[in-house]
């Protein structure tokens, strides 16, 4: 078989299904599977970690750098709105991850398979068809390769998703983000404030969220508008500062005004797009992750949904694939879409939910105005309800099954 894009969906599948003796051909357009981007979220929830486990791949090892956060901390206009302390119930706290060293050891992993065949730096252009039924890909170099299935896996841009015909039903998002890194040396003073928190901070000058990342240093994400006009930005990092400083903590401020402007890199401008594909599969064609459903970067639930799907994937896939009958590959498919279907809708009206709320805060600036001042009381109650809602985003909807090639994990 064949997985277009070497992401957390796509690794973990070729992985999984390697494990199990099958022949596959991992294809990503990157010349390092896709490694290097600056920007990647990082949050695996338990309900990631718990993928993970499932897969055989808990505990990672030493090179998949991962930092698990301690709490999540909201301020409004200055003031400190509440907090709450992980694991808020659940089995294991949240946990940062980067996404580059866990695909490169998923890589590793399948690599050492001998029916696994990685090609980095090839993208795949167009499908194959034979009497209606997806055969393959295309590559750019005119290259063919047939398969019995493909599975895309290549983002909220799929272009297989496109050739399939397999239409994407967008949903409006209120929010864009504009992303930035704090590194290097001026950066650890707002390193040492964060104290491995997740921090959401809402005034009238506008809303951000900060956090330590796996890969060091500090990730920002500045919410925005998402149809113009645009608000006015800061011409420089000096100028970000200070913004972000005008409605944070007094203590945190202080640092961020004292950030070296070299210490500051970015903006990069991250559309959110969120999106279900109401079919994710057509007779040998099958969507998985982005391809089939574009999350949004509220609570972090991309890669926690990749993974899930791979491992669902996995499961119905690999009989189906070892017998290769045609019929029994498209049922088999048509079973992932059924069993995950369910669970991405509730997560994504659930995401919905938390974006409109905080959307709520940033337009009503007496609304966030009442709740700073009265934080004493209104704080401890905010607390309890927003981590009732925060369960399933946590958790997931949907219980998961232990991969059968777990036990005999290599590794």
């Amino acid at each position: 078989m064949l997985v277009v894009g070497a992401g957390p969906a796509g690794a973990s599948l070729a992985l999984l299904l390697a494990r199990r003796g099958l022949p596959v051909d991992l294809i990503d357009a990157s010349a390092a599977g896709r490694g290097g981007r600056p920007f990647r979220g990082e949050g695996l929830m338990p309900s990631g970690l718990a993928a993970l486990d499932a897969m055989g791949l808990e505990p990672l090892p030493a090179a998949v750098r991962r930092r698990p956060l301690t709490a999540w901390s909201f301020f409004l206009d200055g003031q400190a709105l509440f907090e709450a302390a992980e694991p808020m119930g659940s089995s294991v706290p949240c946990t940062l991850i980067d996404q580059d060293s866990l695909i490169a050891e998923l890589l590793e992993q399948a690599g050492r398979q001998p029916g696994f065949r990685f090609h980095p730096g090839q993208a795949a252009s167009d499908l194959l068809l034979r009497d209606g039924r997806v055969a393959g890909v295309r590559l750019t170099d005119g290259t063919a390769l047939e398969a019995a299935l493909v599975v895309a896996c290549d983002g909220r841009d799929s272009q297989l998703r496109r050739r399939g015909g397999l239409a994407l039903e967008s949903a409006p998002s209120p929010l864009d983000v504009l992303w930035f890194r704090l590194e290097g040396p001026g950066a650890e003073a707002v390193l040492e404030w964060l104290a491995g928190r997740f921090v959401t901070v809402v005034g009238a000058s506008g809303s951000y969220a900060l956090f330590p990342s796996a890969r060091g240093g500090v990730q920002l994400g500045w919410a925005i508008a998402p149809e113009p006009p645009p608000a006015p930005t800061p011409a420089g990092p000096a100028g970000w500062a200070e913004l972000w400083a005008t409605d944070a903590p007094e203590a945190l401020a202080k640092r961020l005004r004292e950030l070296p402007a070299a210490a500051v890199q970015g903006p990069v401008r991250l559309p959110v797009r969120v999106g279900l594909c109401p079919h994710w599969q057509r007779p040998g064609l099958l969507l998985l992750g982005d391809a089939a459903h574009p999350m949004s970067p509220l609570r972090a639930q991309g890669i926690n949904m990749a993974l899930r799907d791979a491992l669902v994937a996995a499961r119905h896939l690999g009989p189906a694939l070892r017998d290769g009958e045609p019929g029994a590959i498209d049922t088999a498919a048509a079973a992932v879409v059924a069993e995950r279907q369910p669970e991405i809708r509730r997560i994504q009206a659930l995401q919905e939910q938390e974006a409109r709320r905080a959307d709520l805060l940033r337009r009503r600036h007496r609304l966030r105005g009442l709740l700073a001042r009265t934080a004493r009381w209104s704080g401890p109650l905010l607390a309890r309800r927003w981590q009732a809602s925060q369960r399933l985003l946590r958790d997931g909807s949907a219980a998961i099954t232990r991969d059968p090639g777990a036990a005999a994990m290599i590794g």
